[in-house]
């Protein structure tokens, strides 16, 4: 991937895409906006929520009302939301690696019937925001339960309750993380000052990825950091991506990606190294299939590969995407693994044959950065960089979806483990937000008929 830091934490949309934000005299509302923020680097948490007034969320019945999902004036500014829209599709620039030629990518790309409603606007609250220190990378929020969310802010990890819509801080990284976990031959080590570039969280266990290479392990249970340190000392040497998952044989597994080539799998437990795997290039995403027995390996290459969880030995190389790939993910039944690509299009492909994908799914405007399923396997959410959300039906086999249209650099998304709700996290200096949207059940169907 490319190497790319971001220092100061600033936001990236502008030094990245082509992007003119419109000017009004009185109140602009300066989405995507790049500007660096000279104390973001050293302020407390603290210094946001002073910022943060309730009074700028947004409640369902608010949006029903007529209100902005995210707040943004509409009405005070020189020009409507639908000509921001034609502005942003017109100058929007996705960023590519390579320069293959693209022209048949349409012809094989689904037609997907759009205007569906699976989920339902629900909440947004400025009162977090997620923040992006590396512009390809955009696993930065966790959903544990329909209530509670976890998100990166600056130099810590938010927990946001959208029950008591309350925040609090689990992680900060700005100061010295000392790890809790000690035993001979322990590779534990204390930190400072990681830029979290990666997060997952899972069976209680928060994994987080660091620019210079870090990983931090935490169990939400418990006070203080059990086990940190840097699996990669190299200059070029970013996590880029860690997933924890299950083997076959139940024990659980961390696993890490690295812009060095490397993967290393970590035990669940104690965090010693068990292993690791080298690819030919660095490795941006890696996912652990169902039942802990595949990998999907996906980094600076067009190819995908599926190897072996326990060797690392490949097994298949999926052929088909065009330019570098940064996201994965598996449907629950382990049939089907969805891959995300700079060539702005989601591939889903059948492990039963892998000759070549299933279907081919085409974003709006930008690279698909974040694939989710829902726990029940009905619904597939992939984002692209900024602005959309994609909704997919697996049921009707990809062929109706929802488009959640908003503003502002998308940092992570994540449905809730019984797949109720879906969360949203946008990266903006002004708008940046957490937005959350409800499954439609048959009631709330008849309700919005009626």
């Amino acid at each position: 991937m490319e190497q790319f830091p971001n220092h100061e934490l600033e936001y990236v949309v502008d030094d990245y895409y082509d992007v003119t934000d419109f000017e009004d005299d009185n109140d602009s509302p300066r989405i995507g906006n790049s500007s660096s923020d000279d104390d973001s680097a050293d302020s407390d948490i603290e210094d946001d929520f002073e910022l943060s007034d309730p009074r700028t969320d947004t409640s369902a019945l608010e949006a029903k009302k007529g209100k902005d999902i995210q707040g943004i004036p509409w009405e005070r500014l020189n020009f409507t939301r639908e000509e921001y829209r034609e502005s942003r599709l017109k100058q929007y620039k996705n960023y590519e690696s390579l320069s293959l030629s693209r022209e048949d990518l349409e012809k094989e790309c689904k037609k997907v019937e759009k205007g569906h409603n699976f989920y339902d606007f629900q909440f947004n609250t400025r009162i977090v925001k997620s923040t992006i220190v590396h512009f390809q990378l955009r696993n930065l929020l966790w959903a544990t339960s329909k209530h509670d969310v976890y998100l990166t802010q600056n130099y810590s990890v938010m927990h946001w309750s959208s029950m008591l819509r309350k925040s609090k801080e689990v992680l900060n990284v700005a100061k010295p993380i000392v790890p809790t976990l000690k035993y001979p031959g322990c590779m534990a080590q204390t930190l400072s000052r990681v830029q979290i570039s990666t997060m997952t969280v899972k069976d209680n266990l928060m994994v987080a990825g660091g620019f210079q290479g870090e990983v931090i392990c935490k169990y939400l249970n418990q006070p203080g950091v059990a086990f940190c340190t840097k699996v990669a000392t190299d200059e070029n040497a970013i996590t880029n991506s860690v997933d924890i998952f299950h083997n076959n044989s139940g024990a659980m597994r961390v696993i890490t990606a690295n812009n060095d080539a490397q993967v290393r799998v970590l035990d669940g437990g104690n965090f010693s190294c068990l292993n690791h795997f080298t690819f030919p290039w660095s490795v941006n995403n890696i996912s652990a299939n169902p039942d802990g027995k595949l990998l999907a390996v996906l980094g600076d290459s067009p190819e995908c590969l599926l190897a072996d969880a326990q060797s690392g030995k490949v097994i298949s190389n999926l052929k088909g995407h065009l330019d570098y790939s940064f996201a994965s993910a598996w449907h629950p039944d382990g049939r089907i693994l969805a891959t995300g690509n700079q060539d702005t299009t989601c591939r889903l492909w059948d492990i039963r044959n892998l000759s070549e994908s299933v279907a081919v799914l085409k974003g709006r405007m930008g690279a698909i950065r974040a694939i989710r399923f829902t726990s029940d396997g009905r619904f597939m959410a992939m984002a692209e960089p900024a602005d959309f959300v994609h909704v997919f039906d697996a049921k009707s086999d990809y062929a109706a979806g929802q488009e959640i249209d908003l503003f502002g650099e998308i940092a992570g998304i994540s449905f809730s483990p019984d797949g109720d709700a879906l969360f949203v996290g946008v990266s903006d200096r002004t708008y940046g937000s957490l937005l959350e949207f409800n499954r439609r059940s048959y009631d709330s169907y008849l309700s919005s008929v009626f």
